[in-house]
């Protein structure tokens, strides 16, 4: 009996210490990221005029963005296609960019890296100008 107890027990070092606060400290930086992207897209689709709650709602988020965008909702099916999807989303993300009077590579910026760009989009000084802006 006292084998099984033996074979059970946790021994406790400092190194499994150091890598549960190392653990930790990542997912607390994980959490911020995560916020600061979608506290970025929320001011990003209020600039837009569209309502921030949207960037959380899941579908619902895609369609708001395919309206800044200025893309047939439909489109929204092409998301479900491989590789297809890849396409259509850097297609919107530069035609967000560009929404925002920005360039194309800002938009390639959103598309790989929106929890970078998305924040500077919202909180940063970009007006938003409409599908059609140049």
């Amino acid at each position: 009996m006292t084998a099984w107890i033996s074979l059970f027990a946790q021994q406790s070092s400092p190194n499994a210490a150091a890598g549960a606060t190392a653990g930790m400290i990542i997912l607390i930086f994980y959490f911020a990221l995560i916020a600061l992207a979608i506290a970025g897209v929320w001011m990003t689709f209020t600039k837009a005029g569209k309502p921030g709650w949207a960037s959380i709602v899941p579908i619902y988020n895609i369609i708001v963005l395919l309206e800044i965008a200025g893309k047939p909702i439909w489109w929204f099916l092409l998301l479900f296609i491989p590789i297809v999807n890849i396409v259509i989303s850097i297609i919107v993300s530069l035609e967000v960019a560009k929404a925002f009077g920005k360039g194309a590579g800002f938009g390639i910026g959103i598309a790989f890296l929106p929890f970078i760009f998305y924040p500077i989009l919202g909180f940063g000084s970009a007006r938003y100008y409409g599908p059609a802006a140049a």
